[in-house]
């Protein structure tokens, strides 16, 4: 069984007398450890997608199923406990609390799915070494350059040990040089046995992924790899 399987997915938002088709029936599996990119130009659906494949929003219509459950079914709080503890997020703003050090803004996911006190030290700690930010954390996010607080916000994003990792636009706020190195840390992650996927309008970004789905009017119109 795979990891995720979206079947017909359609997503429409009521906009005053207008309806908006923001996916059109998208269908794809999607297996545990696959490094998958999609990407369209704005528009296309790819954030509409994400927020499905991570449990934000439901779909209108067709289904989706997560580690053989199927999400459109999920009360909300039963939502909330997948998000926390099957998914990482990943965003261009980064979203770290500003006022919390490093160390408490990656270990923050833990605290909320009931992780031991000794158990979250020691899990931050060790993502905090694997992203390069072992000397950083008792830093607050004003303090650091865009790259370790992206690094940062990636950390948080693993340190739960989640199914899987959703990245949107991860590199948009970078410049080129600190995002090759972020896109380094994915491919690192990817070999650490992570499932990614990264949505991005960049696609240089989308060639670090096994498998790329292009997105067009809220339709899957190429897959490229295996």
């Amino acid at each position: 069984m795979s990891l995720i399987e979206c079947s017909d997915v359609t997503k429409v938002y009521r906009v005053g007398a207008v309806d908006i088709h923001a996916l059109r029936g998208v269908s794809l599996a999607i297996e545990q450890g696959e490094y998958l990119s999609i990407v369209g130009p704005s528009g296309s659906g790819k954030s509409t997608l994400m927020h499905i494949l991570g449990c934000l929003d439901t779909p209108t219509s067709g289904e989706y199923t997560l580690k053989g459950v199927r999400v459109n079914t999920l009360s909300d709080e039963e939502l909330a406990r997948i998000r926390n503890r099957e998914i990482g997020f990943i965003f261009q703003s980064f979203n770290l609390l500003p006022r919390a050090t490093v160390m408490h803004n990656t270990e923050l996911p833990m605290i909320y799915s009931g992780v031991s006190a000794r158990e979250r030290k020691s899990r931050t700690l060790q993502v905090l070494e694997k992203v390069g930010l072992k000397d950083r954390t008792g830093h607050l996010p004003s303090q650091l350059s865009g790259g370790e607080t992206q690094r940062a916000a990636i950390a948080r994003a693993v340190v739960t040990r989640p199914s899987l990792v959703l990245a949107d636009e991860p590199t948009g706020n970078l410049d080129s040089r600190t995002g090759e190195e972020i896109l380094e840390l994915f491919t690192d992650l990817h070999k650490d046995g992570n499932t990614l996927i990264v949505v991005t309008h960049e696609r240089y970004v989308a060639d670090r992924a096994e498998r790329i789905i292009y997105l067009h009017d809220g339709q899957v119109v190429e897959r490229y790899g295996h």
